[in-house]
């Protein structure tokens, strides 16, 4: 079967880390030590390779996941390396800098905290 579409393959994970931000507002709780249950979506756009009929082996992507992963779960963010201030927006350029350094292109990156109801997403420039 072919198909002139475009397919974004997607995986979601979870990390816990703690963090402090120096913040105009909010400042009480933003400057000391405090944490969240983060949650992370990677996504890599592509067509349908027509001997595999998939974007890209899911398992490809999951094997990266789980490295970068690895470097943030149950972090003190304010020490990873090359993160800088943890923000949601510079989480999602360290997770796609991350993946793209270990051979994997994304095409989207998001990264929220549900129990906030905060979001950044985050459209790879090619």
């Amino acid at each position: 079967m072919t198909t002139n579409n475009t397919f974004e393959v997607c995986q979601r994970f979870y990390f816990d880390a703690a963090h402090r931000l120096k913040r105009e507002i909010e400042t009480k709780g933003s400057r000391r030590i405090h944490g969240h249950t983060y949650l992370a979506e990677v996504s890599v756009r592509g067509a349908v390779n027509t001997k595999t009929g998939m974007v890209m082996d899911i398992g490809l992507i999951r094997i990266e996941v789980a490295k970068v992963r690895e470097l943030l779960d149950h972090h003190y963010l304010d020490e990873v390396p090359n993160l800088g201030i943890p923000t949601l927006e510079n989480l999602c350029i360290y997770i796609e800098k991350t993946m793209r350094a270990n051979g994997l292109a994304l095409s989207r990156v998001s990264v929220w905290r549900e129990s906030l109801g905060d979001r950044c997403d985050m459209v790879v420039s090619k």
